[in-house]
């Protein structure tokens, strides 16, 4: 079997592949540099010549070569890999008659326990609670809460220090009072903390028994994080912006996080997300899957979730919560009682639906206006 061809397909905010075989055998990946994505278009049609004519099944091989034979990488690089990744396993799994998870091992678990990834943020109190009740109703039992401060620069003091903090852990203080001791909460600072700050609310959550505290500080210095790790009891969760294995090798040796966040779409695919796993297997550390994309990136991940032992939980987006996404894909994913079924067809487990791109016209997720504080500086987004 050779590969013949390749097509991008822009849906929605996101950047999907087809790869196609001379046996009529199509994979589906998708990339997950979602703000770049018209730059990881241009690098997948640049592997194109390349790509044409090799053996799908190669799949070590096929990544190897196009990640050594870039003099720069990163993210754009790395995403492009990634959907080409997750396609040839599509193709793999399709060939032989056997659902991804089959090839990487078989079957750990039955089922994936999923979050809801909230994307929106609420500063009315009962409302926040309200929204929180609603989605225990629909069967969740964890659920991601911001704690990056105020959506807009308001004027006000508690957009610093004590004042923001405060209003932070009372956030999850009436959080957690709204939806009992049986719901698992996720704190995102996305990445909007300083050192101290990071570890003063760290300190001061603990009460209210996070699950994890993700991003509390920019994940570019992997020294700083270990030190908010080292610092506090709630475990810290990160890696979601790597672009590597070896920045989570670099994480677990410096002992930085309890749970790590390989973006499938972003680190290289189910490929390298399954030797990152591994790695974090070998540290006693869990994994959360990070997962901001679509219904592609969703059944890739959860390929990669039914065949590891060291899952923690996986993120379901806010984008496709309440079906939003179902008609994306030809059979929508199945979620109940806070847990996603693992896709058990052939593959990844999805096909985009043929009207993919007139169901959800294309649209541009990114922006190159930075948030400002109230003092008028930038911020980490």
């Amino acid at each position: 079997m050779k590969i013949t061809d390749l097509k991008l397909i822009h849906a929605k905010h996101y950047l999907f592949v087809h790869i196609y075989t001379d046996a009529g055998i199509v994979g589906l990946g998708e990339a997950g540099n979602w703000a770049f994505l018209s730059a990881t278009a241009a690098a997948i049609e640049k592997f194109r010549p390349w790509l044409i004519g090799r053996d799908p099944f190669r799949i070590e091989d096929i990544g190897q070569n196009l990640y050594r034979a870039q003099y720069f990488r990163g993210s754009v690089i790395m995403s492009a890999l990634s959907a080409i990744d997750i396609a040839l396993w599509d193709i793999k799994g399709k060939a032989l008659g056997v659902p991804v998870y089959e090839l990487l091992g078989g079957k750990t678990r039955d089922r994936v326990r999923v979050y809801a990834s909230v994307m929106e943020k609420q500063e009315d109190p009962d409302a926040l609670c309200a929204g929180y009740r609603a989605l225990q109703k629909q069967g969740f039992t964890a659920a991601k809460v911001f704690v990056n401060g105020p959506i807009h620069s308001s004027g006000r003091s508690d957009e610093f220090g004590t004042g923001r903090l405060t209003d932070e852990v009372e956030k999850v203080r009436r959080i957690r009072q709204a939806v009992g001791d049986r719901f698992d909460l996720i704190l995102e600072a996305h990445r909007g903390m300083t050192l101290p700050d990071a570890v003063a609310f760290g300190r001061a959550v603990e009460p209210y028994h996070p699950l994890v505290l993700e991003d509390p500080v920019p994940p570019d210095n992997i020294d700083t994080m270990a030190q908010v790790a080292a610092r506090v009891g709630v475990p810290i969760a990160t890696g979601e912006r790597f672009a590597n294995l070896r920045e989570f090798a670099m994480l677990l040796d410096r002992h930085g996080a309890q749970f790590v966040r390989p973006d499938v779409c972003a680190v290289g695919g189910i490929t390298t997300a399954k030797k990152i796993c591994a790695l974090a297997e070998a540290h006693d550390v869990q994994v959360i899957p990070h997962n901001p994309l679509g219904p592609v990136s969703t059944a890739a991940c959860l390929q990669l979730c039914a065949s590891i032992p060291n899952l923690g939980i996986q993120e379901l987006p806010g984008f496709c919560l309440n079906g939003s996404e179902d008609a994306m894909v030809k059979q929508p994913l199945a979620f109940a009682d806070g847990f996603m079924a693992i896709p058990e067809a052939p593959g990844i487990g999805v096909e985009l639906a043929d009207n993919v791109t007139e169901l959800y016209p294309p649209k541009d997720r990114s922006s190159n206006e930075a948030p400002r504080a109230l003092d008028g500086a930038v911020k980490d987004w």
